[in-house]
């Protein structure tokens, strides 16, 4: 997106966003891939800043009482952008912090239709897992998401697991692996 039509947004958003939380809002920031790791290709992530005093804990005694007090409109909120703005995969309240790791409230949006989360279709219960991961590994996933594999670095990380799993190579390192946890009970 340009810089232009990204501050028209930007300014439209935190219209939107003074007129539902009135007097809490310090900044509102449209940001997009590159801008910021957690951003995934064709992502936009929505970050309003709210006024809070310095110290982790004041600020999160600030988001606490702002999702008491706005819990409902800011599900509301998230549904509009969502409807509105479907490329806006995240939004994210968070106190003021100078180095961007203070306390937050994040909600984010499933993207569907890609090849990866078809083939999840009726696959049960998945179990969420963190991984870290450097630049080069990072470019791999978004290049999945580019071509439309994934729409999602957490879909691209099944798919490629799921690529090891249909090599035969794979099949016999489980086998292997049985291996070694049946001679290991025999210690």
């Amino acid at each position: 997106m340009e810089r232009a039509e990204l501050d028209q947004l930007e300014q439209r958003i935190r219209d939107e966003v003074a007129k539902r939380f009135p007097g809490v809002a310090q900044r509102v920031a449209v940001l997009q891939y590159g801008d910021d790791p957690v951003i995934e290709p064709g992502e936009l992530l929505v970050r309003v800043t709210l006024e809070a005093p310095d110290g982790s804990e004041a600020q999160e005694q600030v988001l606490q009482a702002f999702e008491r007090e706005h819990g409902q409109a800011i599900k509301q909120f998230r549904h509009d952008l969502n409807t509105q703005l479907p490329e806006a995969g995240r939004l994210e309240f968070r106190a003021s912090s100078d180095d961007g790791h203070g306390p937050r409230i994040v909600l984010g949006s499933r993207r569907r239709g890609s090849i990866a989360e078809r083939a999840l279709e009726g696959t049960g219960e998945l179990t969420p897992v963190m991984a870290r991961l450097g630049p080069v590994d990072l470019e791999t996933l978004d290049a999945l998401i580019t071509a439309g594999i994934a729409s999602s670095r957490a879909e691209a990380v099944r798919w490629a697991l799921a690529r090891i799993r249909e090599r035969p190579a794979y099949a016999q390192l489980r086998e292997r692996a049985r291996e070694i946890e049946r001679l290991k009970t025999e210690f």
